[in-house]
């Protein structure tokens, strides 16, 4: 699949390690939304595809996909592809290796959230396939405060002089956002609908001696 990198592509430093965004193919968006619904109406899929044991979520539902699936629909493609652009955009080099761990999706309603975690592998990220029309809105008189009901943040190191922690995503349909495994994160509990917000996510390993900058492989 051909990324328009001017286009597609962001690269964010909100702090120490880059963060891509990128925005899923329509195509794929449909598919993967389509595979969803599908998905759900069956039950014994659902348990055989179930990985709420082994996230962090306190969630509805968490399933991986099937690899036949992100084959055929140009999944694994694209998130092959666009780490290798964030790879040598960022750091001039050439990944040779993109070795998907999982991917799954995450249906979550009001009051669930997604506590600080972060995920395995080398490199992460999450998408958002659904979002209701509404998250909420404070339950006082905030003024000015933000409020982060149903947001992504992106965590490192600590707010300081001069020094970002934090990165707030607002979840926008068709958004994905590509970051290194050990970037903390939590999604914060939404309210005011009973509408799904849905995400995707995954992990994969990339080639050892690029990822790790110490020379210890």
């Amino acid at each position: 699949m051909k990324i328009d990198i001017e286009k597609d592509f962001s690269i964010l430093k909100p702090f120490g390690p880059s963060v891509l965004q990128v925005k899923i193919p329509e195509k794929i968006l449909k598919e993967l939304n389509k595979y969803v619904d599908e998905t759900i109406i069956n039950k014994n899929k659902t348990n055989e595809l179930n990985l709420g044991k082994n996230l962090a979520g306190d969630v509805t539902q968490e399933f991986k996909l099937e690899q036949e699936f992100m084959t055929n629909v140009g999944w694994l493609k694209f998130l092959g592809n666009c780490v290798q652009k964030w790879i040598w955009l960022d750091q001039k080099k050439k990944i040779t290796k993109f070795n998907l761990i999982d991917s799954w999706i995450v249906r979550q309603f009001k009051d669930e959230y997604n506590p600080v975690h972060w995920h395995g592998g080398h490199v992460s990220g999450a998408g958002f396939l659904k979002v209701p029309d509404t998250l909420g809105t404070h339950y006082q008189d905030k003024g000015d405060k933000e409020y982060l009901g149903g947001t992504l943040n992106l965590i490192h190191g600590s707010r300081q002089f001069l020094s970002n922690a934090k990165l707030k995503i607002i979840p926008k349909e068709g958004d994905f956002y590509f970051f290194p495994h050990y970037l903390m994160h939590t999604v914060y509990p939404f309210k005011g609908t009973d509408d799904e917000r849905r995400s995707i996510s995954f992990n994969a390993f990339i080639d050892e001696n690029i990822f790790d900058v110490h020379g210890r492989s």
